[in-house]
């Protein structure tokens, strides 16, 4: 959708112009999955693709929300802001407006308009993006002069606070701070970050839907963060430390015994993803491509074997990638059980790829979308006009 059309849309709806619209970029893991709750690394990408936010101010109190891709309403009031599992999506910007009440903005009721370009459900941090594009617009809808910092937090307690969907700020960090043709490296303990270059050159970063529904719940990533700090009361016993960030490999080899098997293989992946992470960050600064495809190959071979987060249909997907001249990695992507892969390849490895797709179908009876992902920029405002607020 232009920038046109969604001030259209929102005019058309609504029956005035937007103030303000802010737009902000879902995020795609490269390596680190998993890392979020271990005080761990993480390197993400922003995806160029976006959800754009428009939003302007009414007279009472009613607040509207329009989803102008799906055309669905919700609707709410100020004095009412609260979780509603009915509303679903529009509960990232009803938690969001929540935040600023508790940081003590105060406003009367909004027209908000939401159109987004990223897949839901399947990885690519839409309800994040959602929940930045939400903060950026009402900060300066409000001249409230909302910090990057807040911005993050506000969108990240939306999910984990307001929601009850705790999945760090790894994803709503990136998604502000990202810079065009650069990855993040994040270290999830300090959140210290770097912006790393990624000259791609003849390099494609393809992303592939493989429509397998995703299974994983947040009962699920809850019952995997419980089990990770069980082994690390476990560990303690022999070596202090807070999280998995805190111990290696062979710490873990020792805990044999000691820490249930099935948990000390979960665990194990965490552990070696770290260092996957600082590895992979070494190869993208020296722009060793081919090293860094076969760490996320590693990776995803992680996920299959110790986090068992993987599934017959992805894990096809990634073996066949690598199989063909000119794919250097492929490793799944998200919370697993379904959803999607990142790929690394040369452009000339682009037409073998997709015909692999087609015997996909054939084997699996789903049909796989692909996404053709450059690093992109970080979340903006694109367009005000402020001079219409009333004073």
């Amino acid at each position: 959708m232009e920038m046109f059309d969604l001030v259209k849309t929102h005019k058309t709806e609504y029956g005035t112009d937007p103030h303000v619209i802010a737009g902000a970029p879902g995020v795609v893991n490269l390596l680190g999955e998993e890392s979020y709750y271990n005080e761990g690394y993480v390197l993400q990408i922003a995806l160029n693709r976006f959800v754009h936010v428009a939003v302007s101010p009414r007279k009472d109190n009613s607040l509207r929300f329009f989803a102008a891709d799906t055309g669905e309403r919700k609707r709410t009031t100020v004095s009412n802001l609260k979780y509603k599992r009915e509303d679903r999506w529009a509960n990232i910007p009803k938690g969001v407006l929540n935040e600023f009440f508790k940081a003590g903005q105060t406003f009367k009721g909004l027209d908000i308009t939401i159109y987004g370009e990223i897949p839901k459900g399947i990885g690519l941090a839409s309800s994040s993006a959602l929940g930045v594009a939400m903060a950026r617009a009402l900060s300066t809808l409000l001249n409230a002069g909302v910090s990057e910092k807040n911005i993050i937090m506000y969108a990240a307690k939306a999910e984990s606070t307001f929601i009850g969907r705790d999945k760090g700020i790894s994803d709503q960090l990136v998604s502000c701070v990202a810079k065009k043709n650069h990855a993040v490296f994040l270290d999830l303990r300090s959140f210290a970050y770097k912006l790393l270059p990624m000259n791609l050159g003849t390099l494609v970063i393809l992303i592939t839907n493989s429509n397998v529904p995703v299974f994983i719940t947040d009962n699920d990533l809850a019952e995997r963060k419980a089990e990770c700090e069980e082994c690390v009361s476990c560990l303690n016993n022999r070596r202090q430390g807070t999280s998995l960030r805190d111990y290696t490999s062979a710490d873990l080899k020792h805990g044999m015994g000691v820490v249930p098997e099935g948990i000390r293989k979960i665990c194990l992946h965490v552990v070696e993803e770290n260092k996957r992470v600082l590895e992979g960050r070494d190869a993208l600064e020296a722009s060793n491509y081919p090293l860094f495809g076969k760490i996320m190959h590693r990776s995803h071979e992680s996920l299959r074997d110790n986090y068992e987060v993987s599934c017959p249909e992805l894990d096809w997907l990634v073996k066949r990638a690598m199989e063909i001249d000119g794919v250097y990695g492929s490793r799944m992507i998200g919370s697993g059980l379904g959803g999607c892969t990142v790929t690394f390849l040369e452009e000339s490895a682009m037409e073998q790829y997709y015909q692999r797709l087609s015997e996909y179908e054939h084997i699996f009876g789903f049909s796989a979308d692909t996404i053709l992902c450059e690093p992109a920029g970080g979340a903006g405002i694109l367009f005000t006009n402020l001079e219409k607020q009333e004073a």
